[in-house]
């Protein structure tokens, strides 16, 4: 029983990271960047749903509709002033900006919620569920995160099949000049990815506060930096990697401190990010890219 709940909550924790590095490989697969200011846009998601439900006593769906929006509109404002202008840039630029925009973030959030942390009410009102006589507790926060995350990652697929905008992405994608000359918006396009990965950190940031209810202005440092790993892991630019990527570290982190050590943990989760790297650079559903001279 004590490894089915372990490996559960690591499902759990999972999810968190699979949501996170949806928005990771979405914008490096379009926009071929590296958003490391991703972890701070969830962080402050959950300053925003905890300043709407205990401070101004609304209800926790009002709290999440707002951290939406407001992180969506973040994120647009993030690539526009801060990426747009280094799109022709070296990647080291664009690099030192993202983290630039990620210590900025961070101390804003200082200045204005200050450095205590502040206890998050959970947003979550599922009941936990009670297996075989009560020896297995699924909590709440548990079984919305599985499930909000497999929503997720079915929803962004179909979109990116099915839609227009999801066909400008590929399109993008596969090569911005010959997209452009189609009559595709690259520069809307590469707004609307960093929209949507902005808006999927703020729900991420209010299940994370939830299973984990402690919000500090880095909250969100260490887990972006877990789910770019689990997007690496899953072949950086693959929805469906991502998804993987997200559980297995979630799984590897979560058994590692139940049965090894709760100190090594995040030591192992990057030991075996290298692992997979020297096995498979690609990650685990990456495909090779083969460049023309």
């Amino acid at each position: 029983m004590s490894f089915i709940s372990y490996f559960i909550n690591g499902l759990s924790l999972g999810s968190v990271y699979a949501i996170i590095a949806l928005g990771y490989t979405m914008v490096y697969g379009i926009a071929k960047m590296l958003n490391f200011a991703h972890g701070d846009v969830i962080m402050i998601g959950g300053y925003v749903v905890f300043t709407v439900v205990s401070t101004m006593g609304l209800g926790p769906v009002a709290g999440i509709l707002l951290a939406v929006i407001l992180c969506t509109v973040l994120g647009v404002v993030i690539e526009g002033v801060a990426y747009r202008p280094l799109r022709m840039a070296s990647p080291l630029a664009v690099l030192i900006t993202a983290i630039g925009v990620s210590y900025l973030l961070q101390n804003i959030a200082l200045l204005v919620f200050g450095s205590n942390p502040k206890s998050f009410t959970s947003v979550v009102t599922v009941p936990a569920l009670k297996l075989l006589q009560g020896k297995l507790i699924i909590s709440g926060e548990t079984i919305v995160t599985i499930i909000s995350c497999i929503i997720i990652m079915i929803g962004l697929t179909m979109f990116i099949k099915k839609t227009r905008a999801g066909q400008a992405m590929l399109a993008v994608s596969e090569d911005k000049g010959a997209a452009q000359l189609m009559g595709i918006n690259v520069d809307g396009t590469i707004a609307l990815t960093f929209a949507i990965g902005s808006a999927l950190a703020a729900v991420a940031g209010a299940l994370l506060c939830s299973a984990y209810p402690t919000l500090t202005p880095y909250t969100g440092s260490m887990p972006g930096i877990k789910a770019f790993v689990a997007a690496v892991f899953g072949g950086i630019g693959s929805i469906p990697g991502a998804f993987i990527g997200g559980l297995l570290l979630g799984v590897i982190e979560n058994l590692s401190k139940a049965y090894i050590s709760s100190q090594l943990s995040d030591a192992i989760v990057f030991g075996v990010l290298i692992v997979v790297l020297l096995v498979k650079p690609t990650g685990i559903l990456g495909k090779k890219i083969n460049e023309k001279v």
